[in-house]
């Protein structure tokens, strides 16, 4: 099967995922001439990027190509037929609500966010879905995902990474396949969005369980049970939603899960590392610059385990700790105290 070729791409969010995308696709079209736009919602940000040549904020040390250009407004997407979603989950919707009317038939709209909306309960693909049809555009666009084990310092510094593009449409997969592919950047298919979204945005929740068990002094014994258990509950959740069990012993599921409970460059790994160690949420928080998009996904998925009916301990344990102020040993307790069964 054939795939389209694309010529202009917009990333949308200059977080430093955001901003590893935007430079991955400008490296890659640089002998072409073709431009790649990022857009941040501060214009302070823009000129800091456009005086820099670096995203000094947000992904330090990694040089910004000629052909990427940061920009202040959606005026200038109108001419992109990709577009890369990669704001925070709390601000996603808003943003592509605006972003819309700006939007050709045709675009292909990629989530790269991990995290699901808190006050419906829906992944971002389900919002974009949502959005276009309160809009009249449903039936113009392409919309799909792309997940997997991928540190933005890392991409952005061309270390090898395998990743997966997800669309019902497999030709819309193949083309963002061939789109993001690079000599270092290996993308795989899938045609099942529900199962990659949903594992990206549990990944998430259990690496801030790993993390307390880090902070606390726990081995590698307790990590592996919580990686290994954790993958059981974003697979229950999962199927009862309609997805694939496959995806989540793939890149999107257990490869995205083990980096983020085991790397040093995890966010909300990081999280749970501080909680472990002591701290509140808000000093955990206050000592970052980024967003760990697995403490506002804690209360969504919490809401949406509940919703469907599926039974996930660590998830509830790591809520109560966020939300409850439940001590962490206390947590790590009850979680060990439940009625014993079969695997």
């Amino acid at each position: 099967m054939e795939h389209r070729s694309i010529k202009q791409t917009a990333v949308i969010g200059a977080g430093s995922w955001g901003t590893a995308l935007a430079k991955l696709l400008a490296d890659k079209v640089a002998d072409k001439g073709e431009q790649v736009l990022l857009w941040s919602h501060r214009a302070e940000h823009v000129d800091a990027m456009r005086r820099d040549r670096e995203n000094r904020k947000y992904l330090p040390g990694a040089a910004l190509p000629g052909n990427l250009h940061a920009v202040k407004t959606f005026d200038d997407l109108s001419s992109c037929q990709c577009v890369v979603m990669v704001v925070p989950s709390h601000g996603f919707r808003e943003v592509f609500r605006q972003l819309i009317p700006r939007l050709r038939d045709g675009t292909y709209l990629v989530s790269a966010v991990k995290g699901i909306e808190i006050e419906t309960r829906q992944t971002m693909c389900e919002v974009m879905q949502e959005e276009l049809t309160r809009q009249n555009r449903a039936d113009t666009m392409f919309i799909g995902v792309l997940s997997g084990p991928s540190f933005a310092d890392e991409v952005a510094t061309g270390q090898p990474t395998a990743v997966t593009v997800g669309f019902s449409d497999s030709r819309a997969a193949k083309t963002i396949q061939h789109l993001f592919s690079t000599s270092f950047f290996r993308v795989y298919t899938s045609s099942d969005t529900i199962g990659l979204e949903i594992s990206a945005a549990i990944k998430n929740v259990i690496a801030i369980a790993a993390g307390i068990s880090d902070g606390l002094g726990y081995g590698l014994n307790t990590r592996a049970a919580l990686i290994t258990r954790g993958l059981a509950e974003i697979t229950r959740l999962g199927i009862a939603l309609g997805a694939d069990p496959l995806t989540f012993s793939g890149l999107g599921g257990m490869g995205d899960l083990v980096l983020t409970c085991t790397g040093s460059l995890s966010r909300n790994r990081t999280v749970g590392l501080k909680l472990g160690e002591g701290r509140t949420l808000q000093q955990a928080l206050a000592e970052m610059t980024m967003v760990a998009e697995g403490v506002r996904t804690t209360k969504s998925c919490y809401n949406l385990a509940a919703a469907v009916g599926v039974e996930m301990p660590i998830l509830e344990q790591t809520y109560q700790i966020l939300y409850e102020d439940k001590p962490c040993r206390a947590a790590v307790q009850d979680l060990f105290g439940r009625s014993l069964k079969e695997e």
